[in-house]
């Protein structure tokens, strides 16, 4: 689908739901895009079907190239809790004629795949020992 026809699609989505962010849509529509790339490079597979849970394994990867440790707060931004709001956005461009779909996909294929929080939050935490009040290295003596 051509540029003007996706934006135009989004902003009708947009007028009857107003969840998801139009940002969010196109961010999607580059995810998928990235994934098919990837598929390409890995496998050779020349299928045009993304499943849920490759298409949000390719989401997850694209935010955090994207936005690194600010990809959950962007997500937030654009109404993005869960991994189930992806599959939502994927129906409602469904419904709207610019994606497709199969008979196996549905909306439960997206159900709790991930936890938001702890695939966009934890690649950023430091490894080791939490830093707490007890730490002997957290106090400053001699001041």
């Amino acid at each position: 689908m051509q540029e003007t026809g996706f934006q135009q699609a989004v902003e009708k989505i947009c007028l009857q739901d107003k969840r998801y962010n139009q940002e969010a849509y196109a961010f999607l529509r580059d995810s998928l895009e990235g994934t098919m790339k990837r598929r390409k490079k890995t496998r050779k597979d020349t299928s045009s079907h993304v499943g849920a849970e490759e298409l949000l394994d390719g989401f997850r990867l694209h935010a955090l190239d994207e936005f690194g440790p600010m990809s959950l707060m962007v997500l937030n931004y654009w109404g993005l809790r869960a991994s189930e709001d992806v599959g939502n956005m994927v129906f409602n461009l469904v419904n709207a004629e610019v994606f497709g779909k199969t008979d196996e996909d549905t909306i439960e294929c997206f159900r709790d795949v991930f936890d938001f929080a702890e695939v966009f939050v934890s690649p950023f935490r430091p490894e080791g020992e939490t830093l707490n009040a007890d730490s002997e290295s957290a106090v400053f003596t001699g001041l």
